[in-house]
């Protein structure tokens, strides 16, 4: 057995940041879920026997990891699944940050030599909606179920990993899978389309010029708007065009940058301040049905997720973008030239 040393955990963290967020619904505790991996891992090199390949051995400590996690804290959620449909007349209530499903980059979750097919699959499995459907499954449930669906380990691997009986890990497969196919969710999805990314640019262009019919005209007709930490969330295009006329109007004038989250199309709004400039007020990650907007889900833990993203806290008056959006990664490569 060739041997193994500390460098060689560092390229499977974006792999394990990723499954770790499939468990546990939050970006900042799977890289701290992810960070215990590698403490462990590398505190028990001298156990490694080979037996399993290394990467295995790696995603069951990282398991194990959010498997104790999980074993001290409730679910994360969504607003859509914690309270009937509201109105724009109803009162804002908040919860906690740490009650919220929270969006995970792209760029941390993805590995660098992942081929195009890879990196598909792991998109697919990182949508906001898979991952919610996936926290209502009993924890070893939901190991059993990524570790066989993601990863493709077989029954008698993922029992191993879990000290589970082959059977126990065929029987909690079956109820796992019965319980998202009743919720109407899998992994498997389409990348995205000529014509949804045709549908980003009109979302974006209606969006920097408030054409509210505009952006609501891209909508299904059950669309909904969720607007973490608030619990209120609204469908229809009839009111999300009150709520954008009304009490989210604020939102006018607003620009937006381009990202990725969750395997889906993901902005940066910042609205303008007093100054003239911008300052962060959502992130937004939108998901797609066909060729219209299913659901707008906008988290406004900027403060925390901008900094995530590797987005800046503030956009100056001058050089701000216009028209379409620029992505993240050009903003950070322009930071200079626009004095950030």
């Amino acid at each position: 057995m060739p041997a193994i040393d500390i460098t060689d955990l560092e390229p499977h963290r974006a792999a394990l940041t990723g499954h770790c967020y499939r468990m546990l619904g939050s970006a900042f505790d799977a890289e701290d879920a992810v960070q215990e991996a590698m403490v462990r891992a590398w505190k028990g090199l001298n156990r490694f026997d080979g037996r399993a390949s290394f990467r295995t051995w790696l995603y069951r400590i990282a398991t194990n990891v959010c498997l104790d996690a999980l074993a001290a804290r409730s679910r994360r959620a969504r607003p859509i699944e914690e309270s009937p449909v509201g109105t724009v007349d109803d009162e804002l209530e908040t919860r906690p940050r740490t009650h919220w499903l929270e969006p995970m980059p792209d760029a941390r979750f993805l590995p660098s030599d992942a081929d195009p097919f890879e990196q598909v699959a792991l998109r697919q499995s990182t949508r906001l909606a898979f991952v919610a459907a996936l926290q209502h499954l009993p924890s070893r449930q939901r190991a059993a179920l990524l570790l066989a669906e993601v990863l493709g380990w077989s029954a008698q691997e993922v029992a191993a990993s879990l000290d589970m009986s082959i059977a126990a890990v065929n029987s909690a497969l079956q109820r796992a899978r019965a319980t998202l196919a009743a919720r109407n969710i899998s992994a498997q999805t389409e990348p995205l389309s000529e014509s949804q990314a045709a549908l980003l640019e009109k979302y974006v262009d209606a969006f920097h010029e408030y054409d509210v019919d505009a952006l609501v005209a891209l909508m299904r007709d059950d669309a909904t708007l969720s607007m973490p930490p608030y619990t209120l969330w609204l469908q229809g295009p009839q009111a999300i065009r009150a709520w954008l006329l009304g009490r989210g109007n604020g939102c006018r004038g607003s620009r937006l940058i381009r990202t990725q989250a969750c395997g889906s199309p993901a902005f940066a709004q910042y609205r303008r301040s007093a100054d003239g400039g911008y300052h962060p007020w959502s992130l937004t990650v939108l998901e797609l049905e066909g060729n219209r907007i299913r659901a707008w889900n906008a988290f406004l833990d900027t403060e925390r997720l901008f900094p995530l993203f590797g987005l800046p806290l503030t956009l100056p008056a001058e050089g701000r973008p216009e028209g379409r959006p620029e992505s993240a990664d050009d903003f950070a490569a322009d930071e200079e030239s626009i004095g950030l």
